[in-house]
């Protein structure tokens, strides 16, 4: 009984290493999501842009990240380098911003 029980939780966490490491279909190897990385690399990511860009093409684009992440891109440059940021460091910003601790530097 004791052999079976340390079989099954060495299975489980077994099955849990291989479900942190492959992903997808035919088990595809998700890549290292890192900084700087070119953002065409990123697995699966719906790109977007604030309605209030401009029709030029000098947008900050977003995307969600399968970690939990938020990545950053300029879109006049997609498959330049992503900057990867969590949820927390997004949320900051995004209050700083509205709180306006940005605007002397759009003055």
């Amino acid at each position: 009984m004791h052999l079976h029980l340390l079989r099954l939780l060495h299975d489980q966490l077994h099955v849990q290493m291989i479900v942190q490491h492959w992903s997808g279909k035919g088990g595809v190897r998700m890549p290292n999501i890192q900084n700087g990385m070119p953002a065409q690399q990123l697995p699966n990511v719906v790109w977007r842009k604030s309605r209030h860009s401009g029709a030029v093409g000098n947008c900050v684009e977003l995307a969600s990240l399968v970690d939990g992440g938020v990545a950053v891109r300029n879109s006049r440059y997609p498959e330049g380098p992503a900057l990867v940021y969590s949820r927390d460091e997004i949320a900051a910003f995004l209050h700083g911003a509205k709180d306006g601790e940005f605007d002397d530097l759009i003055v």
